[in-house]
């Protein structure tokens, strides 16, 4: 998704696409972040457009504003290789150029051949500075657009890369419409942050069709929580559903809502992705797959609950208000999709950060041995019990590690702390003598070796051998040593 300099690897460009998707969404939130607070029009586009520079590689992005009589679109925010926003784009007229056309048009457009395209107004100018690729998105807030994002870059983008600006402009659409309505106001009328308006006035003003209630008094959000929720609305109105409850608690927001899904075979719903009736509940399927991933990014949740014949459906979406101090910086670098996205989805439950391999802070969580030989501080992932850790991992752990020990871990990793495996709920629990008699059983060691290595009889040996096959549940030596390893006792 990333868009990277010509020439220049992305550092998400080999992560599985729902690993790359979780990590550019952990960019948007990091940008999202800096616009709370923000009420200037100029500020809050600057800092979308420097995001776009700095978090995802682009080589230059803009952002233009609809004026007030709709007729002009006013360029406030340039960076990259370009931060005047007094040149020949300054001003561009509805319906002008590609930026004008797509404000006009509402349609986000994606393009890796820049200087090919007929609307163009200087091809020469983009084979000079290596420009393939451009992506722009409409500013949207319910039927208005406020304005369009442009941004450009060096090498192609791939086509997910709409997506994630999908996600970025909403955030952006928030904020900058709250300060494009103080700007409108009289001087003596403009307001701090209290004025903007609050997540149950979007939701009431979205959900034309269902019965709403609040309960608790509401707190401000950061702008990548109120756009979770506001997708989440988008969809509960698409449904129709007739009943939605927001809940202000002590630590976090909750939207609770009853869906009744219509049969497929009379469901249809004009202008919509599911309008095909054979298509209806896959489509509800999809988005809730998509907001669990973005509500997972912002340390919350999405549960779903099914009624009788699969025909209604209770969900809470669940948010805190504001994010954690964020955890240490680990790098995930797994051989598999499959194991790759479920320890991403771990570490963001964990509260950690997940960063690119690049990083060199980063604690490296793998399963492969090329990644483990050349990085420095290492978290080995044990997916089978015959696969044994390389020499030089600090810490090894397997898929009975929770999001609690998995923070915990990482962090003695960090800061150089001896690690002791992890062990989850209800795991046995060994001693360290049948720890060390389990590892050298596993060596091939008969009892009268072992004996002679620990300094103690035989019949200890067998005494703590008999120990560990009841605390693993094993039938046999063999067994007990293969159990050994998945519970990470060696």
């Amino acid at each position: 998704m990333r868009a990277a300099p010509a020439g220049v690897d992305s550092p998400s460009v080999n992560l599985p696409s729902q690993a790359r998707l979780l990590l550019d969404l952990q960019r948007v939130n990091k940008i999202a972040q800096r616009l709370s607070g923000c009420l200037e029009v100029e500020t809050i586009a600057r800092i979308v457009t420097d995001g776009l520079v700095h978090q995802f590689g682009c080589a230059f992005a803009r952002i233009w504003v609809v004026e007030s009589d709709t007729t002009m679109l006013r360029l406030v925010a340039s960076s990259g290789l370009y931060t005047h926003t007094n040149g020949s784009f300054a001003r561009v007229p509805m319906g002008a150029y590609k930026v004008g056309k797509i404000a006009q048009n509402r349609v986000p457009f994606l393009s890796n051949r820049l200087a090919e395209e007929a609307w163009v107004k200087d091809r020469d100018w983009a084979i000079a500075n290596n420009i393939q690729g451009f992506a722009g998105y409409p500013l949207m807030t319910g039927d208005r657009v406020i304005g369009v994002l442009a941004t450009f870059s060096h090498g192609p983008m791939a086509a997910e890369f709409l997506e994630v600006l999908q996600v970025l402009c909403m955030t952006a659409t928030i904020a900058l419409d709250a300060a494009l309505q103080i700007d409108a106001r009289p001087a003596g009328r403009k307001t701090s942050l209290t004025a903007r308006p609050t997540l149950s006035d979007q939701l009431a003003h979205l959900l034309t069709t269902t019965t709403m209630a609040l309960v608790g008094t509401e707190t401000p959000l950061l702008d990548s929580v109120s756009y979770l929720f506001l997708r989440l609305g988008e969809l509960l109105n698409e449904f129709h559903c007739d009943y939605a409850r927001l809940v202000y608690g002590a630590t976090d927001v909750s939207l609770e809502a009853i869906v009744a899904l219509p049969a497929q075979a009379t469901f249809a719903q004009a202008g919509s992705v599911a309008s095909q009736p054979q298509n209806a509940v896959g489509h509800w399927r999809s988005r809730c797959h998509q907001l669990r991933f973005m509500a997972t990014c912002l340390g919350g949740s999405l549960d779903t609950e099914p009624g009788p014949q699969q025909q209604m459906v209770q969900l809470r979406l669940k948010a805190p208000y504001s994010s954690e101090e964020p955890g240490d910086n680990v790098s995930i670098q797994c051989r598999e999709a499959l194991v790759q996205t479920a320890l991403t989805c771990l570490a963001y439950r964990a509260g950690l950060t997940v960063c690119d391999p690049s990083e060199p802070e980063a604690v490296v969580i793998t399963d492969s041995e090329t990644v483990a030989r050349v990085a420095d501080r290492v978290l080995w992932v044990r997916v089978t019990a015959s696969s044994p850790p390389p020499a030089q991992v600090a810490a090894t752990i397997d898929w009975a590690i929770t999001a609690a020990q998995l923070r915990q871990v990482v962090r003695q990793v960090h800061t150089g702390q001896l690690v002791e495996p992890a062990v989850a709920p209800g795991s046995p629990r060994p001693s360290e003598r049948e720890r060390e008699i389990m590892a050298l059983l596993a060596q091939g060691l008969r009892d009268r070796d072992i004996a002679t290595q620990l300094y103690i009889s035989e019949s200890t040996v067998k005494f703590h051998i008999n120990n560990s096959l009841a605390k693993l549940q094993a039938k046999n030596r063999y067994q007990a040593v293969y159990q050994a390893a998945v519970h990470g006792w060696i």
